[in-house]
């Protein structure tokens, strides 16, 4: 996997992310750096984690599976990617609060479920043989950036990106799942 692929995989998990920041930002009235640096900070961090974990918990059993690795890989992206595209046709109600929270509980939790599919991306990185230190840190970088851009678009541009964003991420991964299938079954 070359440093495109990396890169497009990263833009693509991390728009789970940005959809939320995009939420964050539209509770928000007034919008303050420190919001938009938590929010980077939360979702980059966790999004850089969970591949990392999800990576050694697949090379730990990659050599069982190296058979049926791109099968893994399709279905992990596909499920994911299919699962981004259905949530970006809800609506979500998302609101102004005078108080918004960005609690130490609350940000816990909403960056454990963006990061989710990070897990399952990184075990099918271990399938893969990529660079992992390299893999982590252009998902890291990436969703930080787009998480703390999207903070700010939902406070200045409301609710009409998040499900285009959620969109775009699905269909990149859902596209990534296959392009790997299609390659290592030697149809491309």
């Amino acid at each position: 996997m070359d440093l495109i692929e990396l890169l497009i995989i990263a833009v693509g998990v991390s728009m789970d992310a940005f959809a939320v920041s995009i939420c964050k930002g539209l509770s928000v009235c007034r919008l303050r750096p420190s919001h938009v640096l938590s929010t980077g900070l939360w979702f980059g961090g966790f999004q850089a984690l969970m591949p990392l974990v999800g990576y050694y918990l697949g090379y730990s059993f990659a050599d069982f599976v190296t058979s049926v690795d791109h099968w893994i890989a399709f279905l992990l992206l596909g499920i994911i990617g299919g699962n981004m595209l259905k949530e970006s046709f809800h609506k979500d109600d998302c609101h102004c609060d005078l108080e918004p929270d960005f609690s130490f509980r609350t940000m816990l939790g909403l960056a454990v479920a963006t990061s989710i599919d990070a897990l399952a991306i990184g075990v099918s990185l271990a399938f893969l043989k990529v660079n992992i230190w390299e893999a982590v840190a252009l998902i890291g970088v990436m969703t930080f950036c787009f998480s703390a851009v999207g903070v700010f678009i939902g406070k200045q541009f409301g609710a009409r990106y998040k499900s285009k964003a959620e969109f775009v991420g699905g269909f990149i991964l859902v596209a990534m799942g296959v392009k790997i299938l299609l390659e290592h079954t030697n149809i491309i």
